[in-house]
């Protein structure tokens, strides 16, 4: 039998048209399972829900995100965004457990449009999650009352300090040190990597140098685009 798969695809239209949104939804596509989307304009993307009257900011992609998470009847769910391009083997994965979010670690960072990316170990990006779809509607209801109690949604900054506090992904970190619940996480690698486009319009910050970091991570590593495996970016993208 079949595992019951599906995506939520959350996005601000801010890259509509532009040939990484094109990009981003094609794979997402390709992958053949059941899609979700909340935009702020009107979409011609799987299920589309329309937030409308909202701009950019952190409380918004999070209701967004519990918008979509509600509207799709999968067991599981993939988070989908509009600019990473996903390889298929991303969406192979099947969850062994319902109380645990997992995120794909096997990502690339491409300092976009330049023939340069990076990488470093547990590379951990809500763009990656798969969990349980129940799991993670407990988890936003949660997020989204805690952020209205606080008046944190007054708070339109695109990646406010509060925000990061809380920890943008479910399940890494706990509430003593400043996370929303106590859940778990495990890091998984897919075969081949995923895409995380880096470019001048991100919601969060591009962090493709590493005097980004405060703390610098293990294992940094920089490629050229051909030495990515399972893509061929520069034909993709005709640069």
């Amino acid at each position: 039998m079949a595992m019951d798969k599906g995506i939520i695809y959350y996005t601000d239209n801010r890259i509509e048209g532009s040939k990484i949104f094109e990009e981003s939804q094609k794979t997402i596509l390709a992958s053949g399972l059941p899609i979700v989307s909340c935009s702020l304009k009107p979409l011609e993307f799987g299920n589309n829900i329309v937030l409308e009257g909202r701009s950019r900011s952190y409380p918004t992609m999070a209701l967004q995100i519990l918008i979509a998470l509600k509207a799709s009847r999968n067991k599981y769910v993939f988070f989908c965004e509009h600019d990473v391009l996903y390889h298929p083997s991303h969406f192979d994965f099947i969850p062994e457990k319902d109380d645990v979010y997992y995120y794909n670690v096997n990502n690339w960072r491409w300092d976009y449009p330049k023939d340069r990316a990076i990488s470093y170990d547990e590379l951990t990006s809500l763009s990656s999650l798969c969990c349980n779809r129940k799991l993670a509607i407990r988890h936003y209801r949660r997020r989204l009352k805690m952020i209205k109690k606080w008046g944190l949604d007054e708070i339109r900054s695109r990646e406010p300090r509060w925000a990061r506090k809380f920890g943008y992904e479910p399940g890494t970190k706990k509430r003593r040190k400043g996370g929303v619940t106590d859940e778990d996480h495990i890091k998984r690698r897919s075969k081949y990597p995923n895409i995380d486009i880096r470019h001048d319009k991100t919601f969060s910050h591009p962090k493709t140098h590493l005097e980004s970091f405060i703390h610098p991570p293990t294992n940094w590593r920089e490629v050229t685009l051909d030495q990515i495996p399972g893509w061929d970016l520069k034909t993709l993208f005709n640069l």
